[in-house]
């Protein structure tokens, strides 16, 4: 293998380790705190921040405007100032070198701020938007930090499959399907449930074969946030009362403000029928949250459900085969099917309001009766869609479950032992190259190099998988540091050994590495199964241990056989260097 192939691989490596760490890095060391806080606030949060902070930007070009002010405009307006660009562009005026507020007015050629108002509020919201969501993304995908470290929640719950496919009615052939249907169903629901709460990047994933684990950073409120995960959620089917909705909608529209109440509330309920209730339409907006429906922001229907959400079995999505439309498709049971057969006959060409929570998700129209137990919704963009299936999929579980363990871990004993942890790590990692350097010289400085390498791709991997960092990873992240000096420490001794015999520099670092190699692989090797098989059988800590071992053995084979060949070779055949140090006396 010749040095300028493995010169690219090492080059190549680097590069997209530091593709994988640049999220880890963009996070923890270059977003300021109040960056941070905000992107780990829930989303409506950040709707409101960006909203507010678009709002009073608007008011202050408005009222430089107005001034007739010269000052050039700061860069938080750049967005506003790109499209006034490209609106002068389109029109074939002059740029302008350095751009007031009086030159983005012009530019938009709007004489009523009215109209210029929304505008200019929706491109700044969108760059404020853009710009917390994106480090939230970053937040995404950097290494996560366990519980022993962060503070939070942990949860384990038991999921009474056995209940689950008993009121099913499943068949004794398809059980095992059904029980890996109804746990996949449960974990669906509870991250969409978390989700509500806008807590940072829950754990959530499957332990054994009927518990789920659950780990959220930074949740406080334990009470609320277990009612929420343990119950069993609002979905239901009514039929819209069309007539009272025309009716509805005239008073709203001459009596906007004295409708309803803060908590939106009729304040006069003789407005509707009696059987009837007012429900606000719901979409998903651009930060993923519920939003009123600006087109149709209330429909009235009628207060006794048609259908409850506990009889869907199925929803999945599908193309119609003729339009090339998205469908949501969904099936009943038995029970079910015949409710809706009956709901569907008696109410064609009405509205049924797919209501989750009080929120109505979808109101497709009854087009015919459905009379076989399943049916199919249409009418909608794919991500709609998706949204919609997730609703009727998420908002009723009929998985009964249980809680088993419930831990709130402390942030500042997360703290403590952070700091702890990295104190162990760097005098650790200090104690090692400090013995390489005074015990092989110059090959110390090889190793050295080696060592900071190996670290580096072990958080770069541990980034990449999106794995958890926890004193159990920091422990095996120690233990890999020794093992790796070790390899290096065997090719070491085979080259003094070969110096001894009175070969060359060259001649003895080629027989180093050639006689090390089995012996380096084959304590490697056998470190790596016993990692696999721990992090196969293990749970919680351990598997965190075994993980950060398995990576960092990998890493520092590859360090010290490539890597460290790579410096020695590039000393011998670039630097044309005849002797090697590589004791502390003289060999």
């Amino acid at each position: 293998m010749s040095k300028r192939f493995r010169f690219i691989v090492v080059l190549l490596v680097i590069a997209l380790c530091f593709v994988f760490l640049h999220p880890t890095l963009k996070w923890y060391f270059w977003t300021n705190q109040e960056d941070k806080a905000l992107a780990l606030a829930s989303r409506e949060k950040i709707k409101d921040y960006s909203e507010n902070m678009a709002r009073a930007d608007v008011d202050k070009l408005i009222e430089m405007a107005a001034s007739n002010s010269t000052e050039p405009l700061s860069e938080k307006y750049a967005p506003i100032i790109k499209e006034a660009k490209n609106r002068r562009k389109a029109l074939g005026m002059e740029i302008p070198y350095q751009w007031t507020a009086q030159d983005v007015a012009a530019s938009f050629k709007l004489s009523s701020k009215e109209k210029f108002i929304p505008i200019a509020q929706s491109i700044l919201e969108t760059a404020y938007r853009d710009s917390i969501l994106g480090i939230k993304n970053y937040q995404t995908n950097a290494v996560k930090l366990g519980l022993d470290l962060s503070g939070g929640m942990l949860v384990i719950i038991k999921a009474d499959l056995d209940a689950a496919i008993s009121a099913d009615g499943a068949s004794s052939d398809t059980i095992a399907d059904s029980k890996k249907a109804a746990m996949t169903l449960a974990m669906d629901t509870l991250r969409s449930r978390i989700d509500k709460f806008g807590l940072t990047d829950p754990v959530i994933r499957r332990q054994g074969d009927d518990r789920i684990y659950i780990e959220m950073p930074g949740a406080a409120d334990a009470d609320k946030i277990n009612s929420i995960i343990m119950g069993r959620g609002i979905l239901a089917f009514h039929i819209v009362d069309d007539e009272a909705t025309q009716a509805f909608r005239e008073y709203y529209r001459n009596n906007p403000g004295k409708t309803f109440d803060a908590d939106y509330n009729l304040l006069n309920p003789e407005i509707i029928p009696e059987d009837c209730m007012v429900l606000g339409v719901y979409h998903k907006d651009a930060y993923g949250i519920d939003e009123r429906d600006d087109r149709e922001p209330f429909l009235v229907v009628k207060k006794q459900a048609g259908l409850e959400g506990k009889h869907l079995v199925s929803v999945d999505t599908s193309t119609d085969q003729r339009s090339n439309n998205p469908l949501v498709n969904f099936s009943l049971d038995a029970e079910g099917a015949k409710i809706f057969a009956e709901l569907t006959t008696n109410n064609v060409g009405k509205r049924l309001a797919i209501v989750s929570d009080n929120k109505i998700k979808s109101a497709p129209n009854l087009k015919e009766p459905i009379t076989g137990g399943s049916g199919s919704i249409s009418g909608m963009s794919a991500t709609e869609a998706n949204n919609l299936k997730t609703v009727l999929r998420t908002a009723w579980l009929n998985v009964p479950l249980q809680l088993e363990t419930q831990q709130v871990v402390g942030a500042s004993l997360g703290d403590e032992k952070i700091n702890e942890g990295i104190k162990a790590l760097q005098w650790g990692l200090i104690a090692v190259l400090v013995f390489m350097l005074v015990f092989y010289k110059e090959a110390g400085i090889n190793a050295c190099i080696a060592q900071i390498l190996n670290l580096y791709i072990m958080f770069s991997i541990l980034s990449a998988f999106n794995l958890t960092l926890t004193l159990p990873s920091i422990a095996g992240m120690i233990l890999t540091i020794g093992m790796a000096v070790d390899a290096n420490v065997v090719v070491f001794e085979r080259i003094k050994e070969e110096l001894r015999l009175g070969k060359t520099r060259e001649a003895s670092i080629n027989a180093g590495f050639e006689h090390a190699f089995s012996a380096i692989m084959d304590s490697n090797i056998t470190t790596f199964i016993a990692a696999f098989f721990l992090s196969i059988l293990g749970t919680g800590p351990i598997k965190g241990f075994a993980y950060s071992l398995a990576i960092g053995v990998v890493s520092s084979v590859f360090t010290a056989l490539f890597v460290s060949r790579l410096i020695f070779d590039f000393g011998t055949q670039t630097l044309k260097l005849e002797k090697i140090h590589i004791s502390w006396r003289k060999l």
